[in-house]
C-alpha cells in the first residue's frame, strides 16, 4: 500500500504541531507496533473522523427523509 502514498506539504500554527508531536508520543507509548509515524497517526485520525462524517451524513439523510 506503500505505493500509493502522496506527500502532503502543508503549514500548521506551532500549537497544532505540538498537539500532534503529543498525539504521536501517546500512540507510540500505546501501540505494540513498534515506530510509530506522524505520517501514521494522521492517517489514523483522517479515517475515523471520515467514518464519523459518513456516520453523520448518513443520520441526516434519513432524518430528512
Amino acid at each position: 500500500m506503500k505505493d500509493n502514498r502522496i506527500q502532503l506539504n502543508v503549514r500548521i500554527d506551532k500549537e497544532t504541531a505540538l498537539k500532534l508531536d503529543e498525539i504521536v508520543e501517546y500512540y507510540q507509548e500505546h501501540a505494540k507496533l513498534g515506530r510509530i509515524y506522524k505520517g501514521d497517526v494522521l492517517t489514523d485520525i483522517i479515517d475515523k473522523s471520515y467514518e464519523i462524517m459518513l456516520k453523520q451524513k448518513s443520520v441526516h439523510t434519513k432524518s430528512y427523509k
